[in-house]
C-alpha cells in the first residue's frame, strides 16, 4: 500500500513538472511572438539564476528567429505563386496558338492558290488538306468530337433544339446534330445541339 502511495506521489510530481515545463514553453512562445525587441532578459522571472535566464533568452531568440524566417518564406511563396499564376493565365493558350500557326500558314497559302487558279478540283483538294491538318492538330491537343447521331438523347451531353416525328425505333434518339459537341481530354466542353425524334 505504501509503495502504491509512493508511486502515486511520484506520478503527481512528474505531472507537476510536466505542467511547469508546459507553462514555461507557453511563456517562451508568447515572448517569441512578441516582436518588440525592447524586451530583455530583465523581464524574465527572477526565480532562477543568471545562467538559466541566459539559456531561456537564447531559446526565445532562436524560436523568434525561426518564426520570422518561416513568415518571410511564406510571404515569398505567396508572392511567387501569385506571379506564376498570373504568368500561367497570360500564356495558357500559347501552346495551342503556336500549333495553330502552321494551319494559319496553310490557309494563307491556300488563299493565294485560290486566287491564281480556276481548277475547282485543286481548290477543293487544298481546302480539304487544310481542314484535315486543323483536325489533326486539335486531336493532338486532346480535342475529340462527340458522336451523337442515332444515340439515345442524353441531357447531360445533348441540347435539344427541336423534336420531329420519327419512326418507332428512332423515338427518343438523336436524329440529326446541328452543332457538334466536343470533349477536351475526355471532359465535356461543349454540348451537342441536336434534333430529337418523338
Amino acid at each position: 500500500m505504501s509503495e502504491q502511495k509512493a508511486d502515486n506521489s511520484a506520478n503527481m510530481n512528474e505531472n507537476t513538472d510536466n505542467l511547469s515545463q508546459n507553462e514555461n514553453m507557453d511563456e517562451a512562445l508568447a515572448s517569441m511572438l512578441n516582436t518588440d525587441d525592447s524586451r530583455s532578459t530583465a523581464e524574465l522571472p527572477d526565480d532562477g539564476d543568471d545562467e538559466e535566464k541566459e539559456k531561456m533568452a537564447a531559446e526565445i531568440a532562436e524560436l523568434k528567429d525561426k518564426v520570422l524566417r518561416q513568415v518571410a518564406e511564406f510571404e515569398n511563396y505567396k508572392r511567387r505563386s501569385s506571379r506564376e499564376m498570373m504568368e500561367l493565365r497570360q500564356t495558357a493558350g500559347r501552346e495551342v496558338i503556336q500549333s495553330m500557326l502552321e494551319v494559319l500558314d496553310d490557309m494563307d497559302r491556300a488563299e493565294k492558290q485560290i486566287e491564281g487558279t480556276t481548277d475547282i478540283a485543286v481548290v477543293k483538294e487544298g481546302i480539304a488538306l487544310v481542314f484535315s491538318k486543323m483536325r489533326n492538330v486539335m486531336q493532338q491537343k486532346g480535342l475529340k468530337k462527340m458522336d451523337a447521331v442515332n444515340t439515345e438523347f442524353n441531357a447531360d451531353l445533348h441540347e435539344a433544339i427541336t423534336e420531329i416525328d420519327a419512326p418507332e425505333n428512332m423515338k427518343g434518339k438523336v436524329i440529326d446534330m446541328v452543332e457538334s459537341g466536343y470533349y477536351l481530354n475526355d471532359k465535356l466542353i461543349r454540348y451537342a445541339k441536336v434534333v430529337v425524334g418523338k
